[in-house]
């Protein structure tokens, strides 16, 4: 197969990151599943080794690195100049020059074109024009390393905005080529033990968003890993002033499940990046319009709702750059958060009536002790010693090696989603950003404490105690406190908490990150490579939890989900309305072969000697439906396992309302999963912003179901739970079910404690 020098955004989708790297095939990935990106192409990464192939740069290269001591700065910067001045000074083969200059060209037409098919072209605002032959596009560096699966390459490189005509845009291209041999990449590389040779560049060239707003939003509070919040930080202009810190953003907090604005934090923003003519020029803005609001309500929930579909189709929390450009919103980037998982703790001063120095917004947990060492550009970087807190007005890149070697970070400006606070939780270091007047308050040299999960510094060697609030941690309680669980390397640090097993682990995560359609892996005769790769991921959780009860619930992707796998789109309908098409227990009884490869991975853990893996039927609708399950399980003889148990979840109103029919036919549990309930009950999109208002958990026709769920598995004797968001978000539902007889709910880890505190005093009440 002939690898292509230049993909359309169309052709690439995320299997393809070994070409175009992860920036371009999640651009690609978003594009083609209808979110609005701004249309562009990838020049691979096999452009690039063609470019270095032409010019003869490789065998010179390898030379100017041989013997480089990568802690010899001086030495390292020398290196690097060389390396970029012979890719910069480069020539391009022609054929690729002319290939470039072509798909530039026809960029706008095929923006059209695009989202013409995907029924998205009114929608963007886009109309037939007149084509412009040299439109102004971004050039992003999108490093790549087919090989090296763990790399990590974010930051690394550049990014060139608003760049006009065919000379201009093969410079910018050249230029990301040699920004792979910035200082700080030769350095990371060096320290992997990475070779710099399969380390490719792709550059994505997209149309350039003129962006009146723009920001970053995370699926997830990355701060205090609340799942249930989502955060979103807005400035005016192009968004290279949020990710430098150079501004300190507006911050909004979102409710996932509500899409209910929480929190908004509006700060006064002085300067703004904008585009004037073909350049990027700084601009001063007056204090009304600085201070005002950069978001409205509502523009903060048409795109929290994006984000959250951006997280649902990823299954994973994500990382996402957004641009306003006329009313409409783009996704200019989303990448995973990879700094999640980390122990958080929470801290008191242990020295009454002490005031903090400086408070700003917290950005990476921790507690920092040491003397302050003020750095205001990265020319003086040289004075960090290990230990010290390295004080900004904020940080780039070039910061990095600093900010290695600091106890703690401070930045006069910036959010939680500025280079600071990203590197920071990266680093593991902590950190407060957007602390006010910190150059002038902090003096050189003075011993500081910085509290990364408050925001607060104090003067001295303050002592902090742990905030324990245990909520009740000792306290034992008749119902069971379950987890909701789906990535194994947070098994062990969830299995520490004092929780009573997983009441939902969830494969969804696992398989995306498998990457492959089962039905791939069968048609391929690969099924083994599928079971073992499942099992790895589920055995890590139940050994962590063992012997409490682990129930898996097998996959419950919809058909839309399942065609983003590779190969999914050649076994997957297209629906209207996946939400309610062909999922769950239905799926299992069309495609028992699919199926049997979940029920192999529970066969295998349970002869590994881990008899507390249960499984979950997600999704049924009829009794027969679970007649027929139990008959494939019967014959993959699942149902004699040693103490095996059975459940399936309630999610619809039919099920919940002749539930006895279930319980006849053989089940030794049920789990309530209130999101779907509520939404099928209600007649309520929960993705839709225009009906989001309505969706609500509370709403007596719900609650009147869940406590008859509850009271018919009491009455049968069954184990009954609950795994939606209610669980943790309304106590008064919580109470009622209690009374009712329910016997565990499971949470997400993070209010595991907290739950536990609250039905112990529900149950000590009642």
């Amino acid at each position: 197969m002939v690898r292509k020098h230049i993909l359309w955004f169309k052709e690439i989708d995320k299997s393809l990151t070994g070409q175009v790297g992860g920036k371009g095939a999640n651009l690609g990935e978003l594009a083609n599943s209808g979110f609005p990106v701004p249309y562009g192409f990838v020049i691979t990464a096999d452009a690039y080794f063609y470019f270095l192939k032409f010019n003869k740069l490789q065998d010179k290269i390898k030379e100017l690195l041989k013997g480089l001591d990568i802690e010899d700065t001086k030495k390292l910067k020398e290196v690097s100049q060389k390396v970029r001045s012979l890719i910069k000074h480069g020539k391009f083969p022609p054929d690729l020059a002319k290939e470039i200059i072509r798909h530039y060209h026809d960029l706008e037409v095929e923006e059209r074109r695009f989202y013409q098919g995907l029924g998205l072209f009114e929608e963007l605002g886009l109309v037939l024009k007149r084509v412009i032959y040299s439109p102004l596009v971004a050039v992003r560096s999108s490093a790549t390393a087919e090989d090296l699966p763990g790399a990590s390459f974010a930051g690394q490189q550049e990014t060139y905005l608003n760049v006009k005509g065919e000379h201009n845009l093969l410079v910018a291209v050249r230029n990301c080529f040699a920004s792979l041999f910035t200082e700080r990449a030769i350095y990371y590389r060096e320290r992997q033990g990475f070779d710099h040779f399969k380390v490719g560049l792709a550059a994505v060239v997209q149309r350039m968003v003129q962006a009146e707003k723009s920001g970053i939003a995370f699926t997830v509070d990355p701060v205090t890993e609340n799942k249930n919040v989502m955060v979103i930080e807005a400035i005016w202009g192009l968004g290279e002033y949020i990710v430098g810190g150079k501004v300190t953003p507006d911050h909004y907090e979102v409710d996932k499940t509500s899409l209910v604005v929480i929190k908004k934090q509006v700060n006064t923003q002085k300067v703004a990046l904008v585009k004037k003519g073909a350049r990027n020029v700084e601009i001063k803005l007056d204090h009304k319009k600085g201070s005002m609001q950069k978001l409205s309500d509502k523009e903060i929930v048409e795109l929290a709702l994006i984000i959250r579909k951006i997280e649902q189709h990823y299954f994973f929390p994500q990382d996402i750059e957004w641009a306003i450009e006329k009313g409409r919103i783009y996704i200019v980037q989303s990448r995973p958060i990879t700094t999640l998982g980390e122990k958080q703790t929470t801290y008191k001063a242990a020295v009454a009536g002490k005031k903090p120095l400086v408070v700003g917004s917290p950005a990476s947990p921790g507690i920092g002790v040491g003397p302050a060492k003020i750095v205001l550009s990265p020319k003086e970087i040289g004075k960090i010693e290990k230990g010290d807190i390295l004080v900004a007005p904020a940080t780039n890149p070039d910061y990095v090696p600093a900010m290695k070697k600091a106890a703690a970070i401070i930045t006069e400006r910036g959010g939680r989603t500025s280079h600071a606070a990203i590197v920071s939780r990266e680093l593991g270091i902590p950190a407060v950003v957007g602390a006010q007047d910190a150059l002038k308050k902090i003096k050189e040299g003075i011993i500081v404490t910085v509290i990364g999960s408050t925001g607060e510094v104090y003067e001295g060697r303050v002592k902090f105690k742990e905030d324990t609030k245990a909520y009740g941690t000792l306290h034992r309680t008749k119902t069971k406190i379950y987890v909701n669980l789906a990535e194994p390397h947070l098994a062990k640090k969830v299995a520490s908490l004092p929780v009573d097993g997983v009441g939902l682990l969830r494969a969804e995560f696992m398989i995306a990150d498998i990457g492959k359609h089962p039905k791939q892996f069968i048609k391929e005769g690969k099924q083994e490579e599928y079971i073992r790769r499942l099992e790895e991921g589920v055995y890590k959780i139940v050994k962590a939890f063992y012997p409490r009860p682990v129930v898996y619930r097998a996959t419950d992707f919809k058909t839309n989900e399942y065609r983003h796998l590779k190969g999914g789109s050649k076994f997957e309908p297209q629906e209207e309305n996946p939400m309610l098409g062909y999922r769950g227990a239905l799926r299992y009884i069309n495609d028992p072969e699919e199926f049997a490869l979940e029920l192999e991975m529970i066969k295998r853990i349970h002869k590994r000697g881990y008899h507390n893996l249960y499984l979950m039927i997600p999704f049924i609708r009829k009794p027969w439906e679970l007649i027929e399950i139990r008959k494939i399980l019967l014959r993959e003889r699942v149902l004699s396992l040693p103490d095996f148990k059975l459940w399936i979840m309630v999610e619809t109103p039919s099920v919940a309302l002749t539930l006895e029919k279930f319980i006849e036919i053989g089940i030794d549990g049920v789990s309530i999963g209130t999101n779907d309930l509520t939404m099928l009950t209600l007649g309520v999109d929960r993705d839709n912003e225009k009906t989001a208002a309505l969706y609500d958990e509370r709403s007596t026709a719900v609650v009147e179901l869940l406590e008859r769920i509850v009271k018919t598995a009491k009455k049968h004797k069954i184990t009954s739970s609950i795994c939606g968001q209610a669980a943790s978000d309304y106590p008064t539902i919580v109470e009622r079910l209690i009374k009712a007889g329910i016997t565990s709910v499971s949470v997400n880890p993070d209010v595991a404690e907290k739950t536990r505190h609250l039905i112990y005093n529900i149950e000590k009440k009642l």
